[in-house]
């Protein structure tokens, strides 16, 4: 009897013990966690992120986010140089995580997204803030749609996704409806989503702007009668965007053999912030930039993307400066007389914008005259303004310069204030020194 109550007694001291032992471990303070320096791994920790760049990708069914990790997979030279590729929101969400979100050195945008934030005025300098390494590929605009849809007109009031909002088809998308005045009621949803809900009939059609071609569609069983819809390649649309075409070899799950359909593509940018030059930044950038441009054939092989091979380092792009970093990398590797015929052809672009906006034209002995002192200036410059300036700015140029006297040169004003007039005219169309950090 006495043991069976002592056997009791036990049972239910273990019972109660089982019960007090998870308020216990609650109350518990838990125990300091230790730093990487602390523990004396401070070395290890400035060498992880010494020369960790990290590129803003883009949306998981995106072409820019398989660049992102293709540049990783080739630049990766640890401890040396280590490339992040991140997962993001795309074209727009980009811009502002390369201006506001710690670890987001580079980004992979669209050509037409800064004169985008300038119109909308909701990023202020925003072109003195951002510069370009160089130009990428074309991505193409897709345009999908349910049967009763025929034409882009007939989209008008209709529900059309959009994709999520800061992605590319967000960007160009939209702009491209707004330029052709199509008044769709735009949603934004994933557009893995919104295909499911095509087939439903809850939406008429997605937009999608990436390079083709893309799994969304490559990998899309095919509905009966949903077709992509040709866009034309209108006036409106000629500033930053290029005609093209989707192709039967690009989605043949999607089109039939041999058939084409007319679209419109904008080239992708790999931007960067304008940091100083004294700055760890701008040199972490830099070393980024050595090396892409020192690899760059690699990607041009399999299994890499193929739309490498639509890639000119040395390409310009209007409306955009270039990384002062990837300029000089640009220049120190041109022949002399690549870069003479280069200086030539900038300057007769210049001669021509001027002729076209009712300039005089110049006799050859002006000419050349004036085409000295423009070299004169390109080298005081560094050549910069005059490879990304886009045609208006010429247009401005050549009309300050003809307001400034220059025009008179047949009746003997001096050469020299010629050229004195492109470089107080080009100057005031600069952008001005890089901020020392990122706001």
């Amino acid at each position: 009897m006495r043991v069976a109550w002592l056997s009791c007694v036990v049972a239910a001291g273990l019972s109660l013990a089982t019960a007090l032992l998870p308020a216990a471990a609650q109350t518990a303070k838990p125990a300091k966690s230790a730093t990487a320096a602390a523990a004396g791994e401070g070395g290890k920790l400035q060498e992880s992120n010494e020369w960790t760049v990290g590129i803003a990708g883009g949306l998981l069914e995106g072409t820019n986010i398989r660049f992102a990790a293709e540049m990783a997979k080739v630049l990766d030279d640890r401890p040396n140089l280590r490339v992040l590729p991140m997962v993001t929101y795309g074209a727009l969400g980009n811009i502002e995580d390369l201006l506001y979100l710690r670890g987001v050195d580079v980004t992979i945008t669209s050509a037409d997204v800064l004169d985008e934030f300038v119109r909308n005025g909701t990023l202020a300098n925003i072109k003195n803030r951002i510069r370009y390494i160089c130009s990428f590929y074309i991505n193409e605009m897709h345009v999908y749609v349910r049967p009763e849809i025929k034409t882009l007109e007939d989209l008008a009031g209709k529900k059309v996704s959009f994709n999520t909002v800061g992605s590319a088809a967000n960007l160009t998308g939209g702009i491209v409806f707004d330029r052709l005045k199509i008044n769709a009621e735009k949603v934004f949803i994933n557009n893995s989503v919104a295909l499911e809900k095509m087939r439903s009939g809850e939406i008429a059609g997605v937009v999608h702007v990436t390079g083709k071609p893309t799994d969304l569609f490559a990998k899309f069983k095919p509905e009966p009668g949903f077709h992509f819809l040709p866009i034309p390649f209108a006036r409106s649309l000629q500033d930053y965007y290029v005609p093209t075409k989707l192709t039967s070899q690009d989605y043949p799950n999607l089109l039939k053999p041999g058939e084409t359909v007319e679209t419109i593509g904008v080239p992708q940018v790999l931007a960067v912030y304008n940091w100083s030059p004294e700055t760890e930044r701008y040199r972490r950038v830099s070393r980024f930039v050595e090396y892409l441009f020192k690899r760059f054939d690699q990607f041009k092989q399999p299994p890499f993307h193929p739309k490498w091979n639509e890639i000119n380092l040395a390409s310009s792009l209007p409306g955009w400066t270039r990384f002062r970093a990837a300029e000089e990398l640009l220049a120190s590797s041109r022949p002399p007389e690549a870069e003479a015929a280069a200086v030539k052809q900038q300057f007769d672009e210049w001669m021509s914008a001027r002729t076209a906006t009712g300039g005089r034209r110049l006799s050859n002995d002006e000419a050349k005259v004036l085409f000295e002192q423009f070299q004169d200036w390109m080298k005081q410059s560094g050549g910069q303004p005059a490879r990304s300036r886009r045609r208006s700015d010429y247009d401005e140029v050549g009309a300050r310069r003809s307001d400034s006297g220059v025009s008179g040169c047949a009746s003997g004003c001096a050469a020299a204030k010629a050229g004195s007039a492109i470089a107080a005219s080009t100057t005031r169309c600069t952008v001005g020194a890089p901020p020392r950090s990122r706001p």
